[in-house]
């Protein structure tokens, strides 16, 4: 947690600026979920798909898909007057994974999406959280024609640790891409002051 003003006045309210993750396997929606919900104008990495990339980019399921993140998306939502959002996406492939690293320092928290069609993507990115114990939420984004599967569900096929929300979402729709991020961070908020806890306690 940064403060944007670290020199404000004393007595006048600092504005926090929180550091997100968005991640997930490739062509679940990241990027589009980034630039729903971003204030500004989202800074994006896409490059297009080539031909050589074919043997290395699974691409079933996904086969519209013509462009894909090679560093990261960027954008900025706030979310109250004196808390902002940074949101950092992550590319989806294996090959880019040597990034994740970097893009976590410092986070908050990750949202996790899932695409329950191609569920299996998504489970490199919540071990990687779990392992790390970064606050995440997994959010499913609901593609036209999918089956929708209640959050429960998920929950158990993903062997999510206990407490781990679940959420169904619409990546492409603003207020549905920023009621993720509000559960996100009253989640994170709430296990890292239980972890402040236990640490003096």
């Amino acid at each position: 947690m940064v403060p944007e003003h670290p020199d404000a006045p004393a007595g006048e309210t600092t504005a926090l600026a929180l550091k997100i993750l968005v991640a997930g396997g490739f062509g679940v929606g990241k990027t589009t979920l980034v630039g729903a919900v971003s204030e500004i104008r989202p800074l994006r990495t896409e490059e297009t798909l080539s031909e050589a990339g074919r043997t290395v980019d699974d691409t079933d399921g996904v086969d519209h898909k013509v462009t894909t993140t090679v560093a990261m998306d960027f954008g900025r939502i706030t979310i109250r007057s004196v808390l902002s959002l940074y949101l950092f996406g992550t590319p989806g492939q294996d090959r880019f994974w040597f990034l994740w690293d970097e893009l976590a320092q410092g986070a908050l928290g990750a949202v996790v999406l899932a695409d329950t069609r191609r569920l299996e993507d998504c489970f490199l990115a919540v071990d990687y959280f779990e392992h790390r114990k970064i606050p995440f939420v997994v959010a499913v984004n609901c593609f036209s024609g999918a089956r929708r599967h209640d959050a429960r569900v998920v929950c158990r096929a993903l062997d999510l640790d206990p407490g781990t929300p679940v959420v169904l979402c619409d990546a492409r729709e603003r207020d549905s891409g920023k009621e993720v991020l509000i559960q996100l961070v009253e989640y994170a908020g709430r296990m890292h002051t239980a972890r402040l806890l236990d640490s003096v306690g």
